[in-house]
């Protein structure tokens, strides 16, 4: 096993400790492990879910349930609502858009309609 898996299989603070020596060993050494670090995902919360490395846990976030299968239920029921309600609300809001466009759109007919056409202007200022 390399320093790498063992350094994964004690988690982030294994990483950090080892960063904090090479900053006070010789900078650049702790530089690079930074460097590391961030080029691999292992300081990215965007990349791993949370905890994954604090933990040392290796599982894939992208699926996986967690072994109770009434709480895995209940969030899939959850997450199903809350899409059904997103896709509600982005409706509701593309109908709203539309009605607004519509009473802009019939208030400035009315104002057209109400307005003396620019042909006569010409001619009154002629006159």
């Amino acid at each position: 096993m390399g320093i790498v898996e063992k350094l994964d299989d004690i988690g982030k603070p294994a990483w950090i400790g080892l960063m904090v020596l090479g900053f006070i060993a010789f900078w650049p050494v702790g530089l690079a492990v930074l460097a590391y670090l961030f080029w691999s995902g292992r300081m990215g919360c965007w990349k791993r879910s949370r905890g994954q490395w604090w933990h040392g846990e290796k599982r894939s976030s992208a699926g996986g349930g967690t072994g109770n299968s009434a709480f895995d239920e209940y969030r899939a029921e959850t997450l199903k609502r809350l899409e059904d309600e997103q896709k509600e609300f982005v409706d509701f809001l593309e109908r709203l858009r539309k009605a607004k466009d519509k009473a802009e759109f019939d208030q400035f007919m009315a104002e057209q309609r109400g307005r003396p056409s620019d042909r006569s202007a010409p001619e009154a200022a002629g006159a």
